[in-house]
């Protein structure tokens, strides 16, 4: 399913009848066009992927770094305690 509505047949049609293409041309023409739009949709399908990937280690980077911090605030605490 594209994401894109794209009727073929009445774009081949239209330039057809329209824009005076011969059949062949006016179908090569309206192919070409399903064509780059389905790679369109694959590339917005791996771009979608992507995007939930990197949210997902955004998430995992969040939760490290706060890990990090209260550790190192908790030894911050206890050094500061020996001391005195």
């Amino acid at each position: 399913m594209s994401l894109i509505p794209f009727d073929t047949l009445k774009l081949a049609r239209d330039l057809r009848d329209r824009a005076h293409f011969s059949p062949e041309q006016a179908e090569g023409a309206a192919a070409a066009l399903a064509d780059a739009f389905q790679d369109l949709d694959a590339k917005k399908s791996a771009i979608d992927r992507i995007d939930a990937k990197i949210e997902a280690l955004e998430q995992r980077l969040t939760i490290k770094i706060g890990s990090m911090l209260a550790v190192a605030v908790g030894v911050s605490i206890a050094l500061a305690k020996l001391v005195h």
